[in-house]
């Protein structure tokens, strides 16, 4: 499974990947598909900072 990282540190936060893919500005729907293939490093950095600021939200 590609993008095995992001998707066990969402699972950690507990932030669920659609509201990574709102952040982004795309659909969950298109996100996942972009899931798929390992992403390039500099866009995981992206990702993780993301899941970092959303789950800052919740505390």
């Amino acid at each position: 499974m590609a993008n095995i990282e992001i998707r066990r540190i969402a699972q950690q936060y507990n932030i669920k990947l659609w509201r990574i893919a709102h952040v982004l500005g795309m659909t969950d729907g298109n996100f996942s598909r972009k899931m798929r293939y390992e992403l390039p490093d500099a866009e995981k950095q992206k990702i993780f900072n993301i899941i970092k600021n959303l789950s800052k939200e919740e505390e």
